[in-house]
């Protein structure tokens, strides 16, 4: 077998979603009645996602690449595979075929 083994992963998950609540919280201390419920909802949706696993964030990340190169059959296809490939050129055929799996799964979920 080819290679060293190791299931590393090229794609680093970024959260920004304690940065987003904290200008959500701030906005919300300065919010007037009409604003708060809006904000307020936001907050919920922002805590919501950062509680997201990364597989489910890498998934939904690979599902739209997937998608934006034109396949639009199932995610874990050869053709997702390629079509991941192609838009993200970096990726090694290991890390497409994890990626396109966890968009598949996520998908279904």
């Amino acid at each position: 077998m080819i290679g060293n083994g190791k299931q590393d992963m090229a794609v680093v998950v970024v959260r920004d979603a304690e940065a987003i609540g904290a200008v959500l919280r701030q906005a919300l201390e300065s919010a007037g009645a009409e604003e708060r419920p809006g904000l307020e909802r936001a907050l919920a949706v922002v805590a919501g996602a950062a509680g997201a696993p990364d597989a489910e964030v890498r998934g939904r990340w690979a599902g739209r690449r997937i998608r934006a190169g034109g396949h639009q059959g199932p995610l874990d296809a050869v053709a997702a595979v390629k079509a991941l490939r192609r838009a993200e050129p970096g990726l090694s055929l290991r890390q497409a075929v994890r990626l396109s799996r966890e968009a598949a799964a996520t998908e279904a979920a």
